[in-house]
């Protein structure tokens, strides 16, 4: 269900203070300033299995993101802004990207970074969780703050489906849901990877880490599957495995991980297995200790598995203990 935050019936004196309160709501902690000490705006918030959307459109601003914001709350998101009216600045690690309609650029909510608008805008705003896209990104921290044209290539596609999206969001079926949501992390994946390839690995390397990975595809099911287990299967030894990985931002065993994990998320979204308990899925995908898949997968879409399975919103008991959740 969305939620609409607006200024509309907000007392001018108070609508800063209330637009601060709001965007720290729909997004992480933050802090803005605006010209005159008054904002108008609103922001609209869906949610999509394991990420958010929001289209904000406002008169001008600044948005911080502070160290001391920071301290006050674990926020572990990726957020990527796309905008669609009027000029934004994003800057962080020391890179300022200029985004004008059509273009996005990423952003890490656990570091600083500010955000500029010099007037009216409009944006939408992606939230994915920290560790879901880190685990596909080989250089986040040298991709932030990077600004992904929207003219042609990943960030043509990125506005258009963006735009179907939001129109569409509301009747999607959670499987759907969930397959869109997983298809938007693979382009803005392919955006960001389309900035430069530096420190690209030599042809072997890569040859080796996709036999790796087309093995553990192969195998995933399988709760046997490990590294020593592959490297057998491939003729080789479990240090040149880890060597394929060296450059990656995740190593073999977190990999296998976390395909796992998007794998039961798939099936937690599909209808025709909701007969299936959550237990039965994950050990289906090879997980064997219920408490260790209840962690790893909140940590991995900031939500637990029966949060997802019922459509991706919190239920009114919060956070439950892992017993409740098998």
């Amino acid at each position: 269900m969305g939620r609409l935050l607006s200024t509309d019936e907000v007392d001018p004196r108070e609508r800063l203070a209330y637009w601060n309160e709001a965007v720290s709501d729909a997004y992480v902690q933050l802090d803005c300033d605006a010209p005159g000490g008054d904002v108008v705006g609103d922001i609209q918030v869906d949610s999509l299995a394991t990420l958010e959307l929001s289209r904000v459109t406002s008169t001008a601003q600044r948005v911080h993101r502070t160290p001391s914001l920071i301290a006050r709350a674990a926020e572990d998101y990726f957020l990527v802004s796309i905008q669609t009216k009027g000029v934004g600045l994003v800057s962080q690690d020391e890179r300022t990207a200029e985004l004008r309609p059509g273009d996005f650029a990423l952003y890490d909510s656990t570091r600083p970074y500010r955000l500029a608008f010099d007037g009216d805008f409009q944006q939408y705003v992606l939230m994915l969780p920290g560790p879901a896209l880190r685990s596909q990104l080989r250089d986040a921290p040298g991709l932030t703050a990077r600004g992904v044209r929207g003219a042609r290539g990943a960030g043509h596609l990125m506005i258009e489906m963006i735009r179907t999206l939001a129109a569409d969001i509301a009747v999607l079926e959670p499987a759907a849901a969930a397959a869109v949501a997983q298809s938007v992390e693979h382009i803005v994946v392919a955006g960001l990877s389309s900035l430069g390839t530096q420190g690209v690995p030599e042809p072997s390397t890569v040859a080796r880490r996709e036999q790796v990975k087309a093995c553990v595809r192969a195998r995933l099911r399988d709760p046997g599957l490990t590294v020593a287990s592959i490297a057998a299967q491939l003729h080789t030894s479990v240090s040149t495995l880890h060597r394929a990985f060296v450059e990656e931002p995740y190593s073999i065993a977190e990999w296998i991980w976390a395909r796992r994990l998007d794998a039961v998320r798939a099936d937690l979204c599909n209808p025709a297995l909701r007969h299936r308990t959550i237990s039965d899925l994950a050990f289906d995908w090879g997980f064997v200790d219920a408490s260790h898949f209840s962690r790893a997968f909140r940590a991995r879409f900031a939500r637990t598995a029966r949060e997802v399975r019922a459509g991706g919103e919190a239920g009114a008991g919060g956070v439950r203990e892992v017993a409740d959740l098998w």
